[in-house]
């Protein structure tokens, strides 16, 4: 998979993708990197730590979070993706739903659509993917949680994303999928899912793994967003155990040294 000028060789290593949220509602860092000297400066961290990917969303997507507007998520994540484009060679990623934002955050250097929704939230989303010819992220979500066949369910709801973006016109080797932990599942789907992730594997796809400081983690150590490095870590190893290629973190540096150390007893 290319993404901006850089090859990723699925198979040889994991990839980590490291998270800036420029947003004041963060349930883990809101806030904390929404002025632009502060979210370089995070930036650069990231990338000393080893990221290979910058995620930029300027809206949270926790649970009970409050929608913003375009133009107010415009205004909060152009001007960051404007200064790390130019700043640092990395490829970036925009976390967003809404295709006119994807739209200005690719014109404005990001290279890479990270999509929550899985393009079923906007139409115009999959059209934008396919005229810009990037990568994508489709991750798996849903209005409720009520499943028939949860990993069943699971997977024909990611194929129902795969098949929008392949009929606007994106390349399959343009489109990665995401479980979507914590999105329109339980603490006990999640686990389910995590320990099933390998079956992901059936739809062909690199798949991306999201778990940092989630709350199924948080569930099980009864402690809060700060204090759930180890736990992310787990589940980025279990990850790389199922066959993940991509791992979507907070804490860079701890789960690159994890990732590493699985990467050289799997994928060996």
């Amino acid at each position: 998979m290319k993404i901006a000028n850089k090859d990723f060789i699925l198979g040889e290593r994991t990839y980590i993708m490291g998270i800036l949220n420029v947003t004041p509602d963060s349930f883990s860092d809101g806030g904390k990197f929404n002025n632009l000297d502060n979210a370089l400066k995070h930036a650069a961290k990231l990338i000393e730590d080893g990221a290979d990917i910058i995620d930029i969303g300027g809206e949270s997507t926790r649970p009970n979070h409050s929608s913003v507007d375009k133009n107010e998520e415009l205004e909060r994540v152009i001007p960051i993706i404007e200064a790390v484009s130019h700043e640092f060679d990395i490829p970036i990623s925009i976390d967003t739903y809404k295709g006119e934002v994807a739209e200005a955050a690719l014109e404005s250097g990001a290279h890479l659509i990270n999509d929550v929704w899985g393009f079923k939230k906007d139409t115009y989303m999959a059209k934008v993917a396919a005229k810009y010819d990037v990568p994508c992220c489709l991750m798996h979500n849903r209005e409720n949680n009520d499943y028939s066949n949860f990993l069943q369910d699971v997977i024909d709801d990611l194929k129902e994303s795969i098949d929008i973006a392949i009929n606007a016109g994106v390349k399959p080797e343009n489109i990665m999928i995401d479980p979507g932990i914590g999105f329109a599942k339980d603490f006990n789907q999640n686990l389910l899912l995590m320990n099933n992730l390998e079956k992901l594997n059936v739809l062909n796809f690199p798949i991306l793994l999201g778990t940092s400081r989630k709350s199924m983690i948080g569930n099980i150590l009864n402690l809060p967003p700060n204090k759930r490095v180890e736990g992310t870590v787990a589940t980025s190893v279990i990850g790389v155990v199922k066959g993940c290629d991509f791992i979507r973190v907070h804490d860079v540096l701890e789960n690159k040294r994890a990732c590493m150390v699985a990467d050289a007893i799997i994928r060996r």
